[in-house]
């Protein structure tokens, strides 16, 4: 008899709705591929746009939406170093997307983009981190090689990635600066170790060279298109700026121009990276000064069984309370 599992499936494009829980097949693992029990995910808005029908080529329906997770490994090929039980963590590379992903009690991944992980921490706060600290630590040392003593603007400082980079950039040693549209906002800034917070109101260069007259190192910009050329004015000579989010859904420049659009001196840069740039053991190190305290994640709200999705995904959309959203399944 065929085992079954719960899973949350889109068959078509539109509202919350569209997300129907039903029974599947358990997925059955291949070679280089692993199953794991799904523990923990939390919800994004690469996600949301999906359900939207706003993906990319690469995304099809039906689909089981969710492009990352935690949980134990349930079954794996032999020779693969990963045992039944196991703590692991897994995103991206086409999950939930051109296949099947995290909402679901069990999901079928690629060994390459398996992080194992040993931790006392709670379910509903391993769920929150893996897409988040892959972003955020991919774009701070891949995009910006950020060094201890520099100076980092986050642009879009609230979002989910920009409340992990802080954290994270905090415990590398950097200089924080970051912005909230929301000026309520500023304290949740303070609280994740920001040293200036910053309330954007979509031109804030000045406010920050008034901070450091050059202009700062580093910066991440979260918030996309729309700012980009007031971001890169911000920036010191030959310093970087990493090109990692689009809050703004503004992703292309209309009439780009490099030499009237970029100051001179300024390099400008881009993530979008994968599993493979969270390593294992740095994934731990952030784990075990979470435990110790020295490390904050910012959880906006969890919920309990693939019921709540729909509530995840339109409290998400409202954007209400800043942090991730986050949906335990066990």
């Amino acid at each position: 008899m065929t085992k079954l599992m719960r899973a949350v499936v889109l068959s078509e494009p539109g509202g919350v709705d569209k997300l129907v829980v039903k029974n599947l097949p358990v997925p059955q693992s291949r070679p280089g591929w692993v199953r794991i029990r799904v523990k923990a995910f939390g919800v994004n808005e690469s996600e949301v746009t999906s359900r939207k029908g706003l993906s990319g080529p690469d995304f099809t329906m039906p689909r089981v939406l969710g492009i990352e997770c935690v949980g134990v490994i349930d079954e794996a090929p032999a020779g693969s170093d990963l045992k039944p039980g196991q703590q692991v963590a897994t995103m991206m590379s086409g999950m939930g997307r051109s296949f099947d992903g995290a909402y679901a009690e069990y999901t079928v991944v690629p060994i390459s983009q398996v992080i194992p992980f040993e931790t006392e921490l709670p379910w509903d706060v391993v769920g929150a981190l893996p897409e988040m600290f892959q972003t955020a630590y991919g774009s701070l040392t891949k995009g910006l090689d950020l060094r201890r003593g520099q100076s980092l603007l986050i642009r879009g400082g609230t979002s989910t990635v920009g409340l992990s980079a802080a954290t994270i950039a905090k415990e590398m040693g950097a200089v924080v600066v970051s912005t909230t549209r929301r000026s309520e906002r500023v304290e949740v800034l303070r609280e994740c170790g920001v040293d200036h917070p910053i309330v954007d109101d979509g031109k804030i260069a000045d406010a920050v060279r008034a901070l450091f007259p050059k202009g700062v190192d580093a910066v991440l910009e979260l918030v996309g298109g729309r700012t980009l050329q007031d971001t890169l004015q911000a920036t010191r000579l030959h310093g970087t700026v990493c090109f990692t989010g689009a809050l703004s859904d503004e992703w292309v420049i209309p009439d780009f121009s490099p030499l009237g659009y970029i100051p001179f001196g300024v390099r400008l840069t881009a993530y979008g990276g994968e599993a493979t740039d969270l390593p294992s053991d740095v994934f731990s190190r952030q784990l075990q000064a979470i435990a110790e305290g020295r490390l904050k994640v910012s959880v906006a709200k969890v919920y309990y069984g693939l019921e709540q999705i729909r509530d995840a995904q339109a409290d998400l959309e409202a954007g209400t309370t800043p942090g991730k959203y986050v949906v335990v399944l066990d």
